[in-house]
């Protein structure tokens, strides 16, 4: 109303009265500024798309190309996927095919159409995904699989019946090869040059290599690394299988095992025959050859834990020999008199005691403090 009677008031003026001409050429300009600008958008601007327009049609040229993407990859995964397929005709319509069945150019549909088309795209990239996850997962299953069978082999051709059996039991077999040792002087060297290969002996060269290897060796390996000890006392420790170390009166000399100047009070007198450490054949050469060394408090404690564990396996054998002797059957199997001995002495708790007294040792040498 505001806008009409301000138009009317103008026409009046323009028409009656004598100065509205600048009135009028206010109010003209500035509804032909209007005016104009209006006509001329309009002209300059008459074949100018909607911008939803283009919206939409940048949008259906992507759904285009991402159907073409699309059949482009069913296209190579029909195609590998096919085997019963022996014409190049055939492989030919497996390829074509899926764009078949899937527009070409962009239709005037509404927005609808071009959100299913997404949808059905998003599904399908995520059926891929699935398969390409599952496919992986089934990949990694069988590659873990071969790789533990792989391993279980291996462990069972170069260590048999390592993880299955205890210490113990490996200790129990020892004692069995001593005792054959015992009768047959002939047969543990038969299992360290591989003669027997039936699977007690296996098993018996097995236990006698997990003694040596995980028992013993690796103290005797620490206690030598953590001491001063030279080499010259470590190999007389080493080729005496008898020891006693004997309390003296304190005298300020050099050790002879470290050669430091200490209080040594203690004597390590060494004896016995030097023996195979395989075998455990006695050499009777210089059999009655002894050594006598004056050590301090420290190398003889070493000495004593390093002694036992270095020959507790000959004096182990020393002491299945002599329930051989003592046994005086005669005429018996080897097995036999074997299976006998080894009963009696599981019974009577031998075998259980020798067992405790290799812990001991061990025990002994891991507990061992470092030399100040």
């Amino acid at each position: 109303g505001k806008r009409k009677r301000l138009n009317s008031s103008v026409l009046h003026d323009t028409d009656e009265s004598e100065d509205s001409d600048i009135l009028v050429r206010k109010v003209f300009a500035k509804r032909h500024c209007v005016i104009n600008e209006d006509e001329s958008s309009q002209e300059q601007q008459p074949d100018k798309p909607c911008p939803t327009e283009n919206v939409s049609t940048n949008r259906k040229q992507k759904v285009l190309a991402k159907l073409k993407e699309l059949a482009r990859r069913r296209a190579t995964r029909i195609s590998y996927r096919s085997e019963d397929c022996e014409e190049s005709n055939s492989e030919a319509e497996i390829e074509e095919e899926p764009f078949c069945h899937l527009p070409l150019t962009p239709t005037e549909d509404s927005e609808t159409d071009s959100d299913s088309m997404k949808d059905f795209i998003v599904d399908d990239e995520e059926e891929d995904s699935d398969d390409n996850t599952e496919h992986i997962k089934s990949e990694k299953q069988t590659q873990q699989k071969e790789l533990n069978t792989s391993n279980s082999e291996l462990l069972a051709y170069y260590v048999p019946h390592l993880s299955r059996c205890g210490p113990y039991e490996h200790f129990q077999r020892i004692v069995k090869a001593f005792l054959i040792n015992a009768i047959d002087d002939t047969f543990l060297s038969s299992l360290y040059d591989g003669t027997r290969q039936k699977k007690y002996a296996r098993d018996m060269l097995l236990s006698l290599h997990y003694l040596d290897d995980r028992f013993i060796q690796p103290r005797l390996d620490n206690l030598i690394s953590r001491s001063r000890w030279k080499d010259r006392y470590k190999e007389r420790v080493d080729c005496y299988p008898d020891v006693r170390i004997i309390l003296k009166n304190p005298t300020n000399v050099f050790c002879q095992a470290c050669e430091l100047n200490r209080y040594c009070k203690f004597n390590v007198l060494l004896s016995g025959k030097l023996y195979n450490s395989r075998t455990l054949e006695a050499d009777d050469f210089m059999s009655d050859d002894k050594q006598v060394l004056k050590v301090g408090v420290v190398c003889a404690d070493r000495t004593r834990v390093y002694h036992n564990l270095k020959h507790f396996k000959y004096k182990l054998y020393v002491d299945c020999s002599s329930v051989t002797k003592l046994d005086g059957v005669e005429d018996e199997p080897v097995k036999d008199t074997v299976e006998r001995l080894f009963s009696q002495l599981e019974d009577t708790g031998w075998i259980q005691k020798r067992y405790n007294d290799l812990e001991n040792y061990m025990n002994d040498a891991d507990s061992f403090q470092e030399e100040k």
